[in-house]
Formats: structure tokens, C-alpha cells, sequence
């Protein structure tokens, strides 16, 4: 039976290592916060006390934390998962961090010995749940194959970019889109709430337009109810886009909604909106214009 690592157990980390216990893989576990992990014993996943516990006799480690630092404190030290690599171990980091940092890491792991494959994915906690996720991967052709018995588990569809780096690419290219489309969204029902229109109204006539969108429908509720339990937090979603900034600098490109989304989103963490969801934005607004 192919053994598997898993590191990592948020809100995306915990349902996908479920996927894959479900399917009948071995699956070793470590998270920083134990607890957090204890729940997937019920699915036969095993809680191990390092990152090297974890990788020793994986065929594949997946890494999904929520920031380049974090995965740095993982791969490396005397416990870190590199020190338990065997070779031509899978490396696959389903985070979302800078494609320097991908390239930076994959320098590592294959110094080591291993393969590194970039892979962070577009869709929040119920695709996680569902394996409906959309996998963006970067690396050689032939370790994306090796991966795609996991990915099929994960995943609806996987898309190879290029090289490592690439899905990291990817992932900062959609996550941009995402947050303009929310901010978007919520700028649209706040001109019209402005102008007295009802904001059921509203997100009818968004849903009846060449401009309807998957989102609306999955945030309606929370727009309407004013409530926004988390599927995908705006401190994430914050600290996505400032990637896409600093991106856009190292790259001597200027994207004006890029900067202006990333400005809002801050602003949201700012003034505490930071573990509510991306659809939040339209809270931030709203105190904004309240405020002025």
C-alpha cells in the first residue's frame, strides 16, 4: 500500500488529506498545532511528531501551509522533512508562495535528492471537500505524471503550467481575479443600495447578466445576510495579492486593479476583518463609505 505524507491541516489541509485517506492510502500526518491533526485518526491517518517522521518510507509528501516561511521551517533543521527524504521522494507543495520561493525550495529538495513539484490549487474549502479542486502544477512533465493518481483523489482537473514556478505562477494569476471579482461584486451592489435598489435585486440582476458568476451564487448568502463565515479568509486572500504586487514590482509591470484590490484587502485586515471570507470586501466598503 503506498505510504504518503502530509503536512499541514488548516481549513484546505485537513479535507484533502481526508480525500486521500479515504481512497485507501497510508497516510502519515504532522502539524505544527497537534490538535488540529487529531481529527483525521478517525479516517486511519497516522499523527507523527515531525516533518522528518512524516517523509521517512513516503512514496510523496504534500505540504499545504499558508505562507513561504512556513514551509521553509518545515523542509529544513534536524527534523525537517528533507532530513527524512529517501530518493526520488515526491516533494508536492500545494501552497500558495512566491515562484521564487518554489524555485528557491525546489533547489533544496533536489539537493537532497527528492522532486519537487509545485502544485497550490484554485477553490476554497468545499471544493477541498468534494475533490473538485483545480490543481495548478509546476514541474517536469514526468513528475506531474507521477502525481496524478493523488491529484485525481484531490482534484477535478489538473493543469501543468511549465516548470516549477509555474503553478505558483498560476495560482496568483487566478487569486488576483478572484479578489477583483469580490471587490467588483461588492462595489457593484453598494452603487446600487446607494441609489435606493433592493440588494436581492441586485444579485438577481448580476445572476441574469453575461457577468454572472460561479462567486455570486456561492457568496449570495453572505451578502445578503450580512454574516461571512470563512471558506477562504481575507488575511489569505491579503496576503495573496500582496505576492501579486511584489510580483508586479520585481517584474517592472504596473496592473492598476491589482494595487487598488490589494489596498482594499489590507485595509480589511487592518481593521479586523482578517478571519472572516474574501466576500468580507463588501463589509470594508460599506464601513468606508458609512465612515466618510
Amino acid at each position: 500500500m503506498t505510504t504518503l505524507a502530509w503536512i499541514g491541516t488548516g481549513y484546505m489541509g485537513l479535507p484533502m488529506a481526508r480525500n486521500l485517506l479515504k481512497s485507501g492510502y497510508t497516510v502519515n500526518v504532522y502539524n505544527r498545532t497537534i490538535e488540529k491533526a487529531q481529527p483525521l485518526t478517525e479516517d486511519g491517518g497516522n499523527i507523527v511528531s515531525s516533518p522528518k517522521q512524516a517523509a521517512q518510507r513516503a512514496e510523496a509528501v504534500f505540504i499545504m501551509l499558508t505562507k513561504g516561511e512556513a514551509v521553509e521551517a518545515v523542509l529544513n533543521g534536524e527534523e525537517g522533512l528533507i532530513a527524512g527524504l529517501a530518493p526520488g521522494t515526491l516533494v508536492v507543495n500545494m501552497s500558495t508562495i512566491a515562484p521564487g520561493e518554489a524555485r528557491e525550495f525546489a533547489k533544496q529538495v533536489q539537493s537532497a535528492g527528492g522532486v519537487y513539484i509545485d502544485a497550490p490549487v484554485s477553490g476554497s474549502v468545499a471544493p477541498a471537500v468534494n475533490g473538485q479542486l483545480v490543481i495548478l502544477a509546476g514541474g517536469a512533465e514526468e513528475s506531474v505524471k507521477r502525481c496524478e493518481p493523488f491529484f485525481e483523489v484531490l482534484g477535478k482537473k489538473t493543469i501543468r503550467f511549465g516548470d516549477v514556478g509555474a503553478g505558483s505562477s498560476a495560482k496568483l494569476s487566478i487569486n488576483l481575479l478572484l479578489g477583483i471579482t469580490a471587490q467588483g461584486i461588492a462595489e457593484s451592489l453598494l452603487l446600487g443600495e446607494q441609489a435606493g435598489l433592493q440588494r436581492e435585486q441586485l444579485i438577481e440582476m448580476i445572476g441574469e447578466s453575461a457577468v454572472q458568476t460561479p462567486m455570486l451564487s456561492a457568496k449570495k448568502e453572505m451578502w445578503m445576510n450580512e454574516e461571512f463565515p470563512a471558506a477562504f479568509m481575507v488575511s489569505l486572500l491579503s496576503k495573496d495579492l500582496s505576492l501579486v504586487t511584489a510580483e508586479n514590482k520585481r517584474e517592472g509591470i504596473q496592473l492598476p486593479l491589482a494595487e487598488a484590490v490589494e489596498r482594499t484587502y489590507a485595509q480589511a485586515v487592518q481593521s479586523g476583518k482578517g478571519e472572516l471570507d474574501m466576500a468580507a470586501v463588501w463589509l470594508e466598503l460599506k464601513e468606508s463609505i458609512e465612515n466618510k
